[in-house]
């Protein structure tokens, strides 16, 4: 695989894996940690989506400044470098059972991620910016988001084995011991990208990092507190769901202002491909929306609505492995049943509590253990597991294949490839609609099939989109501010990160869980709708810039 490529793809591949086996194995355990009554936060589901889509979406909103600061000032290697420390240090702080260290441990990955993120995926490129390479760009980001998937696959092992054993503080703690890997991998490949380091400066046309600061940056602050507050005191409501919602709506709009300027004031053979980009960074955020949904609704589908239970030999080999829970039913009858997905909102009225583990809810009768047995589930954080074990499955196929193409002149192009992503990724909702009569709305357990389905389905879909935003942007953006346009692309993907977590907050407000997945469906086929609306002009720009 490696022949072919760069002497730098395999240390950026092996530094990423490594980043993102930390960050993955600390979001495949976040919402069910901040739900833990005993030892976690004892947070809703509401309360713990609000949280989770806020985090994951300002961890993909510093991009935006970490670029900007790589692009001028530090370069591309000490940014990383930075940044991976940061995060290593906020999930060791994780382990740290207190509020106010929770919110100290999430900003330092913020930060930091802001300052890995775009620059470790520029850096990618540049190396690729070769004539010797520029044609094996696709094939090399494809390669790089496999080690992206690599550590997003094996983390979920390592996360559900400690804090079945030993509890949440041990998993974070071993996220932070993956990134600092990340960063040791990073240093010891130096010599192989440093010539593609290279610091774009201050250009004339550029606004400068101080009016950055007090035109854009300090907006965002202030317009984000503004959010917090004034529709509470105005109107006594949130205007988005949240105080969360609102302020990061709200902080967003001057960043969103300076990506329009961009392109205002760019030179005129740089306007077409600026708005090619911000084009796509707006429809891709439905993309986001959905997808992002791994760590919170479809979390929740895996943890109360799928049959996790494992007997005979996968028992044994779970539990050997330390990736089961054995929970014991205590109640002194069989439970009768109600509807799993109702809300229960009459004044006065307290939703039923269980004195065994809600997992038994909605089992078959025939299944429940007699009183005081027990059952052996595998841990819900694995489910977080399929979505990269299928990208390491499809990523040799669909590479192999475009390369198919490519070799008889029908390679489509990369905003095709994006059209089409977004397209096959609404079928996967489709096939959770399923899920949901098969479980007769949440009254039965629902086989995992439907989970590994729905998960491949997507990974299809991300597939041809991913990967393919990082390379178009490599493709179509002015040289002079390359990572902040990467920047732009992860702040696409921060918007539709916090749409993920309001969408996953509606999760008890729909009684029939299938019209949930049937939003989820409509959403991308919009989004799918509108990219193909825009091919054949986002085909024109790219053969202007002489790219496929």
């Amino acid at each position: 695989m490696w022949k072919k490529h760069p002497k730098a793809l395999p240390f950026l591949f092996f530094s990423e894996m490594w980043e993102r086996f930390g960050y993955y194995l600390m979001i495949g355990i976040f919402t069910l940690y901040l739900k833990d009554v005993k030892t976690g936060y004892g947070m809703t589901e509401a309360e713990s989506a609000d949280l989770y889509g806020t985090f994951i979406a300002l961890v993909f909103f510093t991009p935006f400044l970490g670029g900007l600061i790589a692009d001028r000032y530090l370069g591309y290697r000490k940014s990383i470098i930075i940044g991976g420390l940061m995060m290593g240090v906020g999930y060791c702080l994780m382990s740290v059972h207190n509020l106010v260290m929770l919110y100290v441990s999430m900003t330092l990955v913020i930060v930091g991620n802001g300052f890995f993120k775009p620059n470790i995926s520029t850096l990618l490129g540049n190396v690729y910016s070769t004539p010797a390479y520029k044609a094996q760009k696709d094939e090399g980001y494809n390669i790089f988001y496999m080690g992206i998937n690599v550590g997003a696959f094996i983390c979920n092992f390592f996360g559900a084995a400690l804090y079945v054993m030993m509890g949440w503080s041990y998993a974070f703690i071993a996220a932070g011991i993956g990134m600092f890997i990340g960063v040791v991998v990073f240093l010891t490949g130096t010599k192989h990208y440093a010539a593609f380091d290279i610091k774009k400066g201050v250009q004339q046309s550029d606004m400068s990092f101080t009016r950055i600061v007090l035109l854009i940056l300090v907006p965002s602050v202030v317009a984000g507190a503004a959010g917090w507050v004034l529709p509470g005191l105005i109107w006594n409501a949130t205007l988005f769901g949240s105080p969360s919602t609102d302020a990061f709506i709200f902080a967003c709009t001057p960043v969103i202002y300076f990506y329009t300027s961009l392109y205002a004031k760019a030179a005129k053979e740089e306007k077409r491909p600026i708005l090619a980009l911000l084009a796509i960074f707006t429809v891709v955020i439905l993309f986001w929306a959905v997808f992002k949904q791994n760590g919170s609704a479809l979390n929740t589908w895996a943890d109360r609505y799928t049959n996790r239970e494992v007997k005979g030999t996968p028992q044994k080999v779970f539990e050997t492995l330390r990736l089961s829970q054995t929970l014991v039913y205590t109640k002194d009858s069989v439970p009768l049943y109600d509807e799993q997905f109702r809300l229960q909102k009459e004044d006065g009225k307290i939703p039923r509590t269980f004195d065994y583990p809600s997992y038994f809810k909605n089992m078959k009768p025939e299944s429940i253990p007699e009183p005081r047995g027990s059952i052996s589930v595998w841990a819900t954080n694995l489910s977080q597991s399929i979505n990269p074990g299928w990208v390491i499955i499809f990523t040799p196929l669909i590479v192999a294949f475009f390369t198919w193409l490519r070799r008889r002149n029908r390679e489509p192009t990369t905003a095709t490839k994006i059209a089409w992503g977004l397209f096959i990724s609404g079928l996967s909702a489709l096939v959770m609609v399923g899920a949901v009569y098969a479980g007769n709305n949440g009254v039965e357990k629902a086989s995992t099939w439907w989970l590994i389905v729905s998960y491949g389905v997507i990974t299809v879909g991300e597939l041809f989109l991913s990967p393919m935003g990082l390379s178009i942007v490599s493709k179509l953006s002015p040289s002079r501010i390359t990572a902040l346009m990467m920047g732009g692309w992860f702040l696409s993907t921060s918007i539709g990160n916090k749409l993920s977590g309001v969408l996953a907050t509606l999760w008890d407000e729909y009684d029939h869980k299938a019209n949930y997945f049937w939003l989820n469906f409509a959403l991308l086929m919009v989004a799918a709708l509108v990219c193909f609306a825009m091919l054949r002009w986002l085909n024109a720009v790219l053969k202007e810039k002489g790219v496929n």
